[in-house]
């Protein structure tokens, strides 16, 4: 076949039929998983970033990202109910579309996970730093906090978290429910208290000119910006224990992204209009690319007074309208809860590793146990290496970019799944069945390349590069080691399900195919 080999769907489903998920959620409680899935790190972050490509106009930048993730997680949706076992959009990819397209897919997902958890890891860094220097009057050498893309040498606080994070996890921890909803509780009281501060003080001057690089600006805004709402998929892959599935899963998918929307709307309305989002420009009245030299020197020449120049955008609009206590108080809730993003996010990673070992796709050592801890040590210390030297040496806008060509790949061939699988197997058996999928998946088909290619041209010269390198990996080991190449299609998702690795996944943040972004 010209896909390469196909896992057969039925030996992958053979798990899904010897589980038995008690049918409990309703549109509430999907739509309330969606939304702590969603608000996290891409708000607390990239909000700086998005006004440097955008300006203003950021605010359909949020409109748009949210769009394409609402047709994508429609689409996502139905084959999470359909094959409810471990992978991902790796899994399915493999049973419909083939081993090479299953590949190229999980080699995405690697940037999907491992980079973005570098960049929470550089966006805990800006906080931190600002809460440190807030509290205590510490002033770190900007060398230290930054890496040399970014006016600095080195970002240590990033590396620090990345490396504790990883030591968790070779260690196993277990994080309770009542922990995590407490973390997304202080997320969402953060936001909140950021838009009643910041609104009422709204000055409408502010958002002229709108769109100060044109449309341009505002798809490559769009496209950064869907790191904020990755994290969405935690409500498709609920499919299975949901009530009525029909009818819920688009209320709670839609649903929970409408109000992550609004919500994010009004935060960047906030920082709009109190503070300003005007790009800053170089001496020739360039426009300048966030994560660059040239925007940390011309960041140093106005003594950082722009949220373009804040590694912490929402602490430092609040501290900059006369609200500095509170503006420590979001400092505090963003260096509180990111580092169980940055685990969940490595976890995410670890457990794609782990599937794609079982599948004979990568040496059997990915998938080695501790004999003590009882994790999977070698390859999460391996992917620790791997996000720590991200978060050191590389800007939060770059790598969430990164990521974001990683997942928009995946959602693409999950979508093209979807509609591919319609035609070739209608009468499968669908908990869920994306409605109007003639329209729904060609929508998430187009959402997810128009926003892949409004990505800069650095980060598709990375994806491609990456793409290249893992065809070569491919075709040297993986090609050769497959076990449906070798002709053993056992059904192993049942104990890659559950890896022996004591971190119990937590609401709100969903791993793998999603992340509490």
């Amino acid at each position: 076949m010209i896909f390469g080999r196909i896992k057969p769907l039925d030996a992958i489903l053979a798990t899904a039929e010897k589980k038995s998920l008690h049918r409990s959620l309703g549109a509430f409680q999907l739509t309330m998983l969606g939304i702590g899935a969603v608000i996290g790190t891409g708000i607390f972050v990239l909000t700086a970033e998005a006004a440097q490509k955008a300006g203003p106009g950021m605010m359909v930048s949020f409109i748009i990202a949210g769009f394409v993730c609402s047709v994508a997680a429609l689409c996502y949706a139905e084959m999470a109910a359909m094959v409810p076992v471990s992978g991902s959009a790796y899994t399915y990819s493999y049973a419909v579309m083939g081993e090479t397209v299953a590949w190229m897919v999980g080699w995405a997902l690697i940037l999907e996970y491992a980079i973005a958890a570098g960049a929470v890891s550089v966006g805990w860094s800006g906080y931190f730093v600002g809460w440190l220097e807030t509290s205590f009057g510490i002033d770190i050498p900007l060398s230290l906090v930054r890496g040399p893309f970014d006016g600095g040498a080195i970002n240590v606080p990033a590396m620090v978290i990345a490396m504790v994070v990883t030591a968790l996890l070779v260690k196993g921890t277990k994080e309770s429910a009542t922990v995590n909803a407490v973390l997304v509780g202080i997320k969402i009281l953060a936001l909140t208290l950021f838009v009643m501060l910041a609104l009422p003080v709204i000055k409408a001057g502010q958002f002229e000119p709108f769109a100060p690089n044109g449309f341009t600006g505002i798809s490559a805004a769009a496209a950064s910006i869907f790191f904020a709402y990755v994290g969405f998929d935690a409500v498709s892959t609920a499919a299975e224990e949901t009530r009525n599935p029909q009818r819920n899963m688009p209320i709670g998918l839609i649903g929970s992204l409408g109000i992550c929307t609004l919500f994010y709307l009004l935060v960047a309305a906030g920082v709009i209009g109190t503070v300003g989002a005007q790009p800053v420009s170089g001496p020739a009245g360039e426009v300048l690319s966030p994560g660059t030299p040239a925007l940390a020197d011309a960041c140093a020449a106005i003594q950082e007074n722009a949220v373009v120049c804040s590694k912490e955008a929402l602490a430092w609009t609040l501290k900059s309208i006369g609200y500095p206590f509170v503006g420590w108080l979001v400092g505090a809730a963003a260096i509180l809860a990111l580092p169980s993003v940055i685990l969940m996010m490595m976890f995410g990673q670890t457990r794609i590793f782990f599937v794609m070992s079982r599948d004979g796709l990568l040496p059997e050592k990915f998938s080695q146990v501790h004999p003590r801890f009882h994790t999977p040590h070698v390859i999460t210390i391996l992917t620790g290496i791997f996000v720590t030297l991200f978060a050191a040496f590389f800007p939060v806008g770059l790598l969430a970019d990164v990521s974001n060509s990683g997942t928009l790949f995946a959602f693409a061939a999950v979508s093209i799944a979807v509609l591919a699988l319609r035609k070739s197997d209608p009468a499968r058996v669908r908990p869920f069945r994306t409605p109007m999928i003639g329209v729904i998946a060609p929508l998430a088909i187009i959402g997810c390349v128009y926003l892949f290619f409004s990505l800069s041209l650095v980060t598709l010269e990375l994806f491609f590069g990456w793409a290249a390198v893992g065809l070569v990996v491919y075709y040297l080991y993986g090609y050769r080691n497959s076990h449906v190449g070798l002709g053993k299609v056992e059904v192993h998702e049942e104990d890659a399900e559950t890896p022996p690795q004591p971190v119990a996944p937590l609401p709100g943040v969903h791993t793998p195919g999603g992340k509490d972004a």
